[in-house]
């Protein structure tokens, strides 16, 4: 009996249908690739900032009795002219210099004040070599500060303050007599001061030839002639002619 009941067994096994565990089958599915992000943009790179020379050209104020007058020397550009000038200036030798003339008969065009040494001649340094606006670059616009002189070479103390452009000073002005006015500054402040000694009193009589009508009476005291730290807002100006 218990024979029977094992082959019995071992039938039933034989017999029961075997469990089959499917095998997964592989994703074959195609699918889009996906782009990288962007890098991102980078970063500004500041930029350096300009330099910007110091501006080592001196500056003079003539203290007058009407006021003050800044002006700038152009001493690279005329060396001859301006070492002459604050050559004064150091000395105190252009201390009770007189703005003496003004143009002011000559109409619009040409307005000019003149100032130099109008008592002790002994206070002359010798006269200076002419330097020629053709060779230094600069122009007597308005606002200029010029050399005066009778001939090129003979300049000593006088000066103009041009309140006009006066191109016919410049050396290669046309008609002009190939020398010209040596410019070697400007104005930059007190251009006020200035337009009041042009505007001054004149005297009907004094002066010869070109000169009467136009001297001043009284005439205008440079009080103090001194070197003077640059302006923080000092125009660019007109006196370097452009490229």
């Amino acid at each position: 009996m218990l024979t029977g009941m094992i082959l019995s067994l071992a039938l039933t096994v034989q017999t029961a249908p075997a469990v089959v565990t499917p095998v997964p089958r592989p994703d074959t599915t195609v699918r889009p690739m996906l782009s990288p992000p962007p890098p991102p943009p980078p970063l500004p790179v500041p930029l350096p900032a300009p330099v910007v020379a110091p501006d080592t050209r001196p500056y003079v104020a003539l203290v007058t009795d009407l006021g003050t007058i800044v002006v700038r020397i152009e001493n690279k550009r005329a060396p001859v002219t301006s070492a002459n000038f604050l050559r004064y200036v150091d000395a105190k030798r252009m201390d009770g210099f007189k703005f003496y003339r003004s143009t002011e008969s000559w109409g619009p065009a040409n307005q000019l004040v003149q100032a130099g040494n109008r008592g002790d001649a002994r206070k002359n340094f010798p006269p200076i070599a002419h330097e020629p606006t053709k060779t230094s670059g600069l122009t007597n616009c308005k606002g200029a500060l010029s050399m005066a002189r009778l001939n090129p070479g003979d300049a000593t103390t006088d000066f103009f303050l041009l309140l006009s452009d006066i191109k016919g000073f410049d050396s290669d002005a046309v008609g002009g007599d190939g020398a010209g006015f040596a410019v070697f500054g400007e104005i930059v402040a007190g251009a006020d001061v200035a337009a009041a000694i042009f505007n001054a009193p004149i005297s009907p009589t004094a002066g010869d030839g070109v000169m009467k009508g136009q001297m001043l009476e009284p005439q205008v005291t440079i009080k103090t002639a001194r070197r003077v730290p640059a302006p923080a807002a000092a125009p660019k100006g007109c006196v370097v002619k452009a490229p």
